[in-house]
């Protein structure tokens, strides 16, 4: 169990650095606490699930725990997202804290390869995606991206 949630609050860090260096309003703690929760409650409900099953009871569903995580993931994530007349400001963060919500998940289940691939894919995709942005001009964007928007 604390090598998932370490392994949980380690994604949710690597994660939530790259935001708070951009200066967003979900950074650091945010994306760590939100993997943590999220692997805390996998952790109870695949461990509910054993002692349900190792009692004769086969009622319980971690598959909605799941679920549920997810919605509440897609909760906070909505609320970090701004519209401001035809513009959506705070996607990509909102994206990133529903990534750390998956990485909770993943490491709280033990699947650390998958964890450890999405990580990689997730900040590839933050990092280079960001870097490409900045070279390639892009119709309509390019107020945002000099002012730092997402």
């Amino acid at each position: 169990m604390i090598a998932r949630l370490c392994a949980a609050a380690l994604c949710g860090a690597l994660l939530g650095l790259d935001r708070e260096m951009r200066g967003k309003a979900a950074g650091l703690r945010t994306h760590t606490l939100i993997a943590i929760s999220a692997a805390v409650t996998t952790l109870v409900a695949l461990e509910f699930d054993a002692v349900s099953r190792a009692g004769g009871e086969a009622n319980s569903d971690p598959i909605r725990v799941i679920q549920g995580v997810a919605q509440a993931v897609g909760f906070i994530s909505a609320g970090v997202m701004i519209r401001s007349g035809d513009s959506v400001h705070g996607a990509t963060t909102a994206a990133v804290i529903w990534m750390a919500g998956a990485l909770g998940i993943a490491c709280g289940a033990g699947f650390y390869v998958l964890a450890g691939l999405s990580l990689a894919l997730s900040l590839g995709v933050t990092l280079l995606f960001t870097w490409v942005m900045r070279r390639v001009p892009v119709t309509g964007k390019a107020e945002e991206r000099e002012a730092g928007e997402e």
